[in-house]
């Protein structure tokens, strides 16, 4: 019977990914590169949620794939659900550079789609990461 090799994300890639993942955001909200109109829409909303995923790496380097794009999901959909919300509060947070990079300001169905594209792609990448680890482990046994 084989076993399974628990294999725990290195915490220094992962926040590396999420530290390229979020200046690629702020390029794509940015005046130095003109994308075309569909990416300048949407990808800053994906790579957030993609920079989500890996900071959820890092706090369970530990855990499958599998579990990691559903709490990056749950933590992406709250924000976004949140912004439902408009107590003056947050609404003053929300009116700061941090607060509206986080909290974002009002809620869209299509930053939904954003989130779970991002999450998708950031598991497909973390998925394969992996499978490298554990297939450089096993030749060497």
């Amino acid at each position: 019977m084989a076993s399974m090799v628990v294999i725990r994300r290195s915490l220094i890639l992962y926040p590396g990914l999420a530290l390229v993942t979020i200046l690629l955001g702020l390029l794509s909200r940015s005046s130095l590169i003109e994308l075309p109109r569909l990416l300048s829409l949407y990808a800053g909303d994906t790579l957030w949620a993609m920079m989500v995923f890996w900071l959820c790496c890092c706090v369970r380097p530990a855990v499958r794939t599998t579990v990691v794009a559903l709490l990056a999901v749950g933590f992406a959909f709250s924000i976004e659900f949140s912004q439902l919300y408009q107590a003056q509060w947050l609404n003053d947070i929300r009116h700061t550079r941090l607060g509206a990079l986080v909290l974002g300001f009002g809620f869209k169905v299509s930053d939904l789609a954003c989130y779970a594209l991002g999450i998708l792609m950031a598991a497909g990448m973390d998925k394969c990461i992996l499978d490298r680890q554990r297939s450089g482990i096993q030749s060497m046994r």
